[in-house]
């Protein structure tokens, strides 16, 4: 029997008047949980977003990424001329080669000398050396296009043209290659070493030689000298004056601020006023007062 029931029909009369409302329990709204104050509903207007993403949301600070420029071609620097001092002289067709060589400068070198031969090849091209040398099979690379090249590059030394550079400075067109007054040239053998196994010794032994001859007879071709005085000169450092380098036969004049000194020989270009095989085989036809001595030498 219900508890509430039976007391509702007590006998009491102190409670007979009372109504058991208690007894309906239909009317009574259980919560469903056993803990309902540990539930708040939502507010209708809060956004249904859970704590950690709106945190890192809110924290998140999104930092534009730079745009890198463009790598820097011949053609570019034609384009953008004024904006960039390179630009400005490549368009009066002069390459500068300021720094030691390597692979990178070569390659800078090499693709504006092949963009200005390709403009005009009836133009000259006035290449400026200040450089300490660098690699030597850079080196190589920019001397092959030198002797590549369609149009005649000037090649004009000021500050230090030494090691490799004296290569390029030598490796100009005959007559149109130059040093500045206070210029320091030197020409040495190539340096190299080796390590590791004895076979591998050997082989860039050869290798090292191999250079060696390589560099001695493009040195005396470009000078005129023999290979046998190259090779000795070169032996160690030797360093010249810009008369000294006249005399060695690896440029052909030395610029002034308002002349160039010619003291090099008559460039092959040039048709000399006498027969000089004719002088080699009768030294002694062209040896007579009439003659003046500078037409001779």
């Amino acid at each position: 029997m219900d508890l509430l029931s039976l007391s509702s029909s007590t006998a009491n009369p102190r409670f007979s008047s009372l109504k058991p409302t208690l007894s309906h329990r239909h009317h009574l709204k259980l919560p469903t949980s056993p803990f309902p104050f540990l539930f708040k509903p939502l507010a209708p207007s809060s956004p249904k977003l859970s704590p950690l993403k709106t945190s890192v949301k809110s924290s998140l600070t999104l930092t534009p990424i730079p745009q890198l420029a463009s790598p820097q071609t011949p053609a570019t620097s034609m384009r953008g001329a004024d904006t960039d001092a390179m630009g400005l002289l490549l368009r009066e067709r002069i390459v500068f080669l300021g720094n030691s060589i390597d692979d990178f400068m070569a390659d800078a070198i090499i693709s504006q000398l092949l963009l200005l031969d390709a403009q005009d090849p009836t133009k000259d091209i006035r290449l400026f050396i200040n450089c300490p040398g660098g690699s030597l099979s850079a080196t190589m690379a920019i001397y092959d296009v030198l002797q590549l090249v369609r149009a005649d590059v000037s090649t004009v030394a000021l500050g230090i043209s030494a090691s490799t550079a004296s290569i390029i400075l030598g490796g100009g067109t005959k007559g149109k290659r130059f040093a500045m007054p206070n210029t320091r040239i030197m020409i040495h053998q190539p340096l190299g070493g080796a390590s590791g196994q004895a076979i591998d010794v050997e082989i860039q032994a050869r290798e090292i030689m191999h250079n060696k001859n390589n560099v001695i007879g493009i040195v005396s071709g470009f000078t005129g000298r023999t290979v046998e005085q190259v090779q000795k000169d070169m032996d160690r450092d030797r360093y010249m004056s810009p008369i000294e380098a006249v005399e060695y036969g690896i440029i052909d004049g030395v610029i002034d601020r308002d002349s160039i000194i010619p003291l090099a020989p008559v460039p092959d270009r040039v048709t000399p006023t006498l027969n000089y095989e004719d002088m080699r085989k009768d030294p002694m036809k062209f040896l007579n007062p009439d003659v003046p001595d500078d037409e001779i030498y």
